[in-house]
C-alpha cells in the first residue's frame, strides 16, 4: 500500500501546505492518540518541537487532536528530538511527538512519532495511522468528560542535560578542551552549550539566537563552513555542529576538517571494541556509508551491516541483531546503550571522551580511514518518477558495469523532497564523477522530455 503522509522520517512537508496543515496535524493527534491507548489509566503524550515559526501552529493543532482523543499532553517546548525519545520513557508517556523537519529550511516542518518504548514507529503502525487519517476520525473522539488536558512541563532541559552527562564515566572531564558548538539556531541551542560547560569544557556557542526563520540557515551540520572558520578564529580544539532538532551531528577538527558520521562511528566502534563494550561484532550503517568505513572495520575483524536510508531502519536492524553502534554518514549516530534514536550531543560526547583519553589532537584521533572517492548529486523532478523510464534503467545498468565489483552505485528517491539522489564510489575518482554526471544527465533529459 502506497504512503500518502509518512516518509522515511515521519510526516514532512512545506508548512501550511498538505500534509503539514493544521487539519492534518489535528487528525494525526486524534489517530495516534487512539492507536496508543492502553488500559484505563489517564493516557499521556509528550510533545516537543524545534524553533520553527510554524511549530506554534502545528503544536496547537496536535494538542487539540490529542485532547479530543482523551490524552493529556505534556508540552516540552523547544527541545532536541532525542530528549523527546528519552522523556517518553522517563515520564511513562504512551506516545512521544517531535515537531521538526530536522535539517530542512524553516519553511518546512514535520511530525516524528515515538512509541512508549522511545523508539520511532514501525512501518506497520504508521500505515495503521495513515488509514485512520483518510477516514472520519470523529469516531475516536472522547466523551465530553474524558477529554484530555494540556500543560507545560518545567525542568525538561535539566533532565536531558543530566542524561547526556551520565553517558560519560563520572571521572571524565572535558577540562582543557576549547570547543565551538554550532546549535543551528535549533532545538539544542540551550542544552548543548550548557552540558559541555558543565562537563568542564571552555565553550564558544554560535547560532544560538533562533527567531523562527533562521533554523539551519547557513549553519549547523549541513553547513559546517562557518563552524570551521570559527574553530580557526578562536583556535579551538574541536567544533560540534548539530542540526535543527539535534539528532544529527558532524564534527570539525582543529584544522577545520569535517569529521562525518562514518568517521565518528569508526572512532566509537574501535574504542568500544578495545574496552569490550562493542556488541554484535560490527556496526550498522546505511547504503550511503563510505566503502572506506567498511574496509576499516574489516581490518579489525568487524562487519558493516547496511540498511536502506533512514536512521529508523538502522535502529530496527540494531535491535533485531544485537548491535549497539550504528548510524548514517550524515551524522545520525545511534548508540543504543544510551539512546533509542540518533543523539547529536551524546555522540559528540563519546568522541570527545576518546580525544581526552588519547591526549592527541582531534585530527589524529578522528581520521580512522581515508574515504574512498564518493560523489553524491541530486536532481529535482516533478510529475512522473524518472527512475521508471527504460532509458534511465539502461543508463544505471551501464554505470554499474563500468564501476565493476570494486565500486558501488546507489540511486534512490529522497523520502522528504522531490529529489533523486545519485551516489557512486570507487577508488578511481574520475570514473566516479563521470558515472554520476552521466546518470544525472540522462535523468535530467528524461525529466525535461516528460
Amino acid at each position: 500500500m502506497s504512503r500518502r503522509y509518512f516518509g522515511t522520517d515521519g510526516i514532512r512537508g512545506r508548512a501550511n501546505r498538505f500534509p503539514m496543515t493544521p487539519e492534518v496535524a489535528m487528525k494525526v493527534g486524534m489517530a495516534a492518540g487512539m492507536s496508543f491507548q492502553r488500559g484505563n489509566h489517564r493516557h499521556r503524550v509528550v510533545l516537543g518541537k524545534d524553533t520553527r515559526l510554524s511549530g506554534y501552529m502545528i503544536e496547537n493543532a496536535m494538542v487539540s487532536g490529542f485532547c479530543a482523543a482523551g490524552m493529556d499532553v505534556f508540552l516540552l517546548g523547544p527541545i532536541p528530538t532525542p530528549a523527546v525519545a528519552m522523556l517518553v520513557r522517563s515520564l511513562r508517556a504512551d506516545i512521544g511527538v517531535m515537531i521538526s523537519a530536522s535539517h530542512n529550511p524553516y519553511y518546512d516542518n514535520g511530525i516524528k512519532l515515538f512509541g512508549p518504548d522511545g523508539y520511532k514507529l514501525s512501518d506497520e503502525i504508521e500505515m495503521r495511522i495513515e488509514q485512520l487519517l483518510d477516514h472520519d476520525v470523529d469516531i475516536v473522539a472522547a466523551d465530553a468528560d474524558a477529554l484530555g488536558r494540556a500543560k507545560r512541563v518545567d525542568g525538561v532541559h535539566d533532565r536531558y542535560i543530566e542524561f547526556a552527562k551520565r553517558t560519560l564515566p563520572r571521572s571524565m572531564s572535558l577540562s582543557g578542551l576549547r570547543i565551538v558548538v554550532d546549535c543551528a539556531n535549533g532545538a539544542g541551542y540551550k542544552v548543548a552549550p550548557a552540558a559541555l560547560w558543565e562537563l568542564g569544557a571552555e565553550v564558544i556557542a554560535i547560532n544560538t539566537e533562533p527567531n523562527g526563520l533562521n533554523i539551519n540557515q547557513d549553519c549547523g551540520s549541513t553547513h559546517p563552513l562557518g563552524l570551521s572558520k570559527k574553530v580557526h578564529e578562536v583556535r579551538a580544539d574541536i567544533g560540534i555542529a548539530l542540526d535543527g532538532d539535534a539528532d544529527r551531528v558532524v564534527l570539525v577538527d582543529e584544522n577545520g576538517t569535517v569529521i562525518d558520521g562514518d568517521q565518528m562511528m569508526a572512532v566509537i566502534a574501535e574504542a568500544w571494541l578495545q574496552n569490550g563494550r562493542l556488541a554484535g561484532g560490527g556496526v550498522v550503517a546505511t547504503i550511503m556509508s563510505n566503502l572506506g568505513l567498511e574496509r576499516f572495520l574489516g581490518g579489525m575483524g568487524l562487519g558493516l551491516h547496511r540498511t536502506k536510508v533512514g536512521d529508523r531502519y538502522v535502529v530496527e536492524h540494531m535491535r533485531a541483531h544485537g548491535f549497539n553502534v550504528g548510524g548514517e554518514q550524515s551524522g545520525h549516530v545511534v548508540l543504543s546503550d544510551f539512546s533509542t534514536t540518533g543523539d547529536g550531543l551524546v555522540s559528540a560526547l563519546q568522541v570527545l571522551a576518546c580525544i581526552k583519553r588519547a591526549g592527541k589532537p582531534a585530527s589524529e584521533v578522528c581520521r580512522k580511514f581515508e574515504p574512498v572517492p564518493q560523489v553524491l548529486k541530486n536532481v529535482r523532478f516533478s510529475g512522473r518518477m524518472p527512475l521508471e523510464s527504460q532509458i534511465v534503467k539502461t543508463a544505471i545498468e551501464d554505470a554499474r558495469a563500468r564501476l565493476g565489483e570494486a565500486g558501488r552505485l546507489v540511486i534512490r528517491p529522497s523520502g522528504t523532497e522531490p529529489l533523486i539522489r545519485v551516489m557512486a564510489e570507487a577508488d578511481d575518482k574520475g570514473l566516479v564523477e563521470q558515472v554520476v554526471d552521466d546518470i544525472i544527465g540522462v535523468i535530467a533529459d528524461t525529466k525535461d522530455a516528460a
